[in-house]
């Protein structure tokens, strides 16, 4: 496992992700654990990735998962899947708190191998599985993104592409005519300097 951390003072408006796809393989008295470790951004993107291995695994036993969403941390869902209650979902909750991640989510594929686990069993399983998908993969520490939106008169492009390129902005949206406008996406901290720069650009207006 690698883990990149950019070290600055106030490090609240930076989470923990992954990079990528990771996948584990864990196995326990005939049993298979296939875990599988993704980034999302949104709860439904995270249920699109759920849909997707239920579909391609149809034919294992249980399909379970759990995701985190947001900075904050405080979206998150998981399910056991026909598996006792909680001998799975939790547990692999339990691994994507233990290292701190959000914007992600974990699926763990069983397939049954004709052995019966127990309630600790289970829980050690998905535990385990879990954790072999993160450690697989790239820990990322990212900094909270947010948008600026803005219009502006033509005649102020140079003055706005100024302030785009010397603050290495990436640009979201944009359209030219009389009257421009021009979405960006910052570090979070940054925005509402860059808020002042572009505000202070003639005819320029922020988009509330």
């Amino acid at each position: 496992m690698t883990i990149f951390v950019t070290h600055l003072p106030d490090m609240s408006d930076f989470f923990k992700t992954l990079k990528g796809v990771s996948q584990g393989i864990y196995r326990e008295k005939m049993s298979r654990f296939l875990a599988f470790a993704e980034p999302v951004s949104s709860a439904d993107e995270a249920r699109a990735v759920i849909k997707r291995y239920a579909n391609e695994y149809h034919d294992a036993r249980h399909c379970c998962w759990a995701y985190m969403i947001g900075t904050e941390r405080n979206e998150y869902l998981s399910s056991d899947n026909g598996e006792p209650s909680g001998t799975a979902g939790k547990p692999i909750l339990g691994q994507i708190n233990s290292f701190e991640l959000t914007n992600v989510v974990i699926v763990v594929i069983r397939y049954f191998g004709g052995i019966k686990l127990g309630t600790s069993g289970l829980i050690g399983a998905y535990r385990e599985a879990s954790k072999l998908a993160i450690e697989a993969g790239e820990i990322l520490e990212c900094h909270e993104q947010a948008q600026l939106s803005f219009t502006f008169p033509y005649l102020s492009m140079n003055d706005v592409m100024k302030v785009v390129k010397r603050s290495d902005l990436r640009v979201v949206e944009q359209a030219f005519d009389n009257v421009c406008s021009m979405t960006i996406e910052a570090d979070a901290d940054k925005v509402p300097g860059l808020r002042e720069q572009f505000a202070g650009i003639d005819g320029t207006s922020i988009v509330e």
